[in-house]
């Protein structure tokens, strides 16, 4: 009898160690990921901008990982093929560079039979924005946007803007412009940015909106002419480049972005596996640099706040294509 309260004790122990036993293998089942690489993929062809920043941002989130990202391009649809394939599988272990395009601005122009972005697809990180900036031809007579607005005035219906297609996001600048300054421009839609850039350098076109890795080195070589960046500040790579808003259009934001997305099969706590990844690989000062030499800011949120702003940034773009009527051909 004198011994009870040390078998007690014993069994209790016993009992608590057998217990941590049957649970542990289940927690550390949940913690232990990803358990081999990751596949990213992007829905557009190599060295495009969204790309260029998934392969600056794969290797810093494998160093959080502790296994290699491995980027796969699945170019077509407007990215809606390698959507389709992320929302398909079923390893656990893929994820996709989601665009503006994908996400806020193809469900308004075309319907997605195989899957809907609105459940099927959970946000993971905004990775960052892609500014777009105001260039023209040389040979237009202006040097700001106040000039170029007065001349567009002046001359109505010819001054045109190109894009690389109906419903992108330089085509909806392209309209957002027109609407907010009350201009009367052409869209001119071209089948990708290389012959757009062709185009405006030869004359063939007035002027467009593009992302400053794509084409800001014809600014610099004299080629084309930059009016204003359409972001909230300067870039720090363009520190002499206005915003629109210190130009005068207070209000114009067509800002695209890039984010990372996950299926809605992946568990929360490893989609909080990837956040925290990726957002630790935007916070290394190599990556800063890089991003922001090309004109990209970086951002890096919560899944949460990243669902809020694509509400948001859907919602934009979706009245700016009703506004403009547009619908792809």
């Amino acid at each position: 009898m004198s011994y009870s309260p040390l078998l007690s004790r014993l069994r209790l122990a016993a009992a608590a160690m057998l217990l941590s036993a049957l649970v542990a293998p289940p927690i550390l089942a949940q913690v232990h990921f990803p358990s081999r690489q990751v596949r990213m993929l992007v829905g557009f062809s190599p060295g495009g901008s969204n790309d260029i920043i998934a392969r600056l941002v794969a290797p810093g989130m494998a160093e959080v990982l502790g296994q290699s990202v491995v980027i796969e391009n699945r170019p077509g649809a407007g990215g809606n093929i390698a959507a389709d394939q992320m929302v398909k599988s079923t390893d656990g272990h893929t994820v996709l560079i989601c665009t503006t395009g994908s996400l806020s601005i193809l469900p308004h122009l075309q319907p997605y039979p195989t899957f809907n972005p609105e459940t099927d697809i959970q946000p993971v990180s905004l990775i960052a924005n892609t500014p777009l900036f105001l260039a023209i031809n040389p040979k237009i007579p202006a040097t700001n946007v106040t000039e170029l607005i007065a001349y567009a005035k002046a001359n109505p219906g010819k001054i045109n803007f190109a894009s690389s297609g109906n419903g992108t996001t330089g085509h909806l600048a392209g309209e957002m412009f027109k609407s907010q300054t009350g201009i009367d421009i052409v869209h001119v839609p071209y089948k990708g940015t290389g012959q757009v850039i062709a185009d405006i350098l030869a004359g063939e076109v007035s002027m467009m909106f593009d992302q400053p890795v794509s084409s800001y080195q014809y600014v610099k070589a004299g080629k084309l002419r930059a009016l204003a960046i359409a972001s909230m500040k300067r870039l720090p790579a363009l520190p002499d480049l206005p915003t629109m808003a210190e130009s005068g259009l207070l209000g114009f934001d067509p800002l695209p972005w890039t984010g990372l997305c996950a299926p809605r099969s992946m568990p929360a706590a490893h989609v909080a596996v990837l956040q925290r990844a990726l957002v630790k690989a935007l916070r290394q000062p190599e990556i800063i640099q890089r991003l922001q030499q090309d004109g990209v800011e970086p951002v890096g949120n919560t899944p949460e706040e990243f669902r809020r702003f694509l509400v948001g940034d859907k919602r934009k773009w979706g009245n700016v294509i009703k506004s403009a009527g547009i619908r792809l051909e």
